[in-house]
């Protein structure tokens, strides 16, 4: 395998064709982003996009398999099936390029759902696929119509340049992996779409990220007593509640960083195992509403975990710090707040540095940038885990870099989409192997 990474032919070749049809890579995701594929659970607009998808690859001669989640048997009594969404039109696409049987199995896979527009005002059109500079604007540039573009495109490459592997490449594009769904990644293992590796093409800022942090998200109700007047004296409401909760946070904060250990490839993080509160609602806003103190709060607090940790430790860690605020002698909560769970459990997971797919993978990013790869866990939760702890099998994250992901003018940096293509393609010829080719072949 070193010797094809360190081909001076093929890395020139690789690097040329991408050059060479950058323009139908960024026309690719133009497409894409172009085609609302929001993810508003519990349902979904992403068949127009798997759609145009499916069309694509027909067309390289592939035989695309569009299916609903809904006739895979045995997903709804899985253990990582999360109950209450609808995939009424919403199919999941597969497709596989068929090898000669004699190499290594690699499976593409991304979500082409996205988060919603949102109600924050953007300064470009959320559909629109503006590129100004080295930036093209939209919803799901980033995250991750991106990713999906590139499978797309070197699957393209492979065809035009006359490219036949020894093993198979599977091409998949699953719906309704935001807001902590992952049945389509569950629903793509059932059905028997797998493989000896796996990559999802995330934007993982062109690093390789064999790991992912998990997740857990709470909706926290503080009630009492409000208006202006309560009792002949101004009303407190829950504003010393409030106050109250965000100033111990502080604590749990810190008691997570110092007690969870940490796993070798979040320790270059500050904070490793953050914890935020993403929302924070109280009464409607305006002249219309009467001026009160309010007595309804929302808050909802997201905090992430290491490998390793369980979800039943990580809720006993949190209610006993919560109990410990009722407890406590200034304590203005007279009972626990009510707490809700609106998403999944998200386990972080992990496969190790060294594994075949890591290494190759980061020495093929090597032989495109001319430097060393960063092999570091991703900052975020995925559906990483549903390959690496539900299938066992080694999955990385490969993908471009970007911004304001799921906020207001997303974008893609063009200049990282298209390096990531390249190493992307030349570790599809690596993984899978090459294999001997008629007269008309491209690549000797």
């Amino acid at each position: 395998m070193s010797i094809l990474i360190s081909d001076p032919d093929l890395k020139e070749q690789v690097c040329a064709y991408v050059d060479r049809q950058a323009p139908r890579l960024i026309q690719i995701i133009q497409d894409l982003v172009r085609i609302p594929s929001e993810n508003m659970p519990p349902f979904g607009a992403e068949s127009a996009c798997q759609q145009y998808l499916a069309r694509a690859l027909s067309n390289l001669g592939l035989e695309p398999d569009l299916y609903s989640l809904d006739e895979v048997p045995g997903l709804s009594v899985h253990p990582l099936y999360f109950a209450g969404r609808n995939y009424t039109n919403r199919p999941n696409l597969v497709a596989r390029k068929a090898g000669a049987g004699v190499g290594r199995s690699l499976l593409l896979s991304g979500h082409i759902d996205t988060v919603p527009r949102g109600s924050e005002s953007w300064t470009r059109e959320p559909f629109g696929a503006e590129v100004q500079g080295n930036r093209l604007f939209g919803r799901g540039a980033n995250d991750m119509k991106g990713g999906i573009a590139t499978n797309l495109f070197v699957l393209e490459a492979l065809s035009e340049l006359n490219v036949s592997l020894a093993g198979d490449l599977i091409f998949e594009s699953v719906i309704d992996e935001e807001f902590g769904g992952s049945n389509g990644t569950l629903a793509g293992r059932l059905r028997g779409f797998n493989a000896d590796a796996a990559i999802i093409s995330e934007p993982s800022f062109l690093r390789v990220c064999p790991a992912q942090r998990g997740g857990r998200t709470a909706h926290i109700l503080l009630q009492a007593a409000g208006g202006v007047l309560h009792e002949g004296k101004l009303g407190t409401g829950i504003v010393e509640q409030l106050s109250f909760f965000l100033e111990k946070l502080k604590a749990f904060a810190e008691q997570r960083r110092s007690r969870v250990r940490m796993h070798e490839l979040y320790r270059h993080h500050v904070d490793p195992v953050p914890v935020n509160v993403t929302k924070i609602i109280t009464s409607p806003w305006g002249t219309s509403e009467p001026i009160t103190i309010p007595e309804r709060c929302q808050i909802e607090l997201y905090w992430q975990t290491m490998p390793g940790e369980t979800q039943a430790e990580v809720e006993a860690e949190f209610f006993a710090w919560l109990d410990s605020l009722v407890n406590q002698p200034n304590s203005p909560f007279s009972e626990r707040p009510d707490v809700t769970f609106p998403i999944r459990w998200l386990p972080a997971s992990a496969i190790s540095k060294d594994a075949p797919l890591v290494s190759e993978l980061a020495a093929c990013a090597a032989a495109i940038s001319g430097e060393a790869a960063p092999i570091v866990g991703i900052e975020g939760p995925c559906d990483l885990y549903v390959f690496q702890q539900g299938f066992g099998i080694p999955a990385v994250l490969w993908g471009a870099k970007g911004a304001n992901t799921h906020g207001s003018d997303e974008y893609l940096e063009i200049d990282s989409v298209i390096q990531a293509a390249k190493t992307l393609l030349l570790f599809i010829c690596v993984w899978g192997g090459l294999q001997s080719r008629g007269p008309d072949a491209v690549w000797p």
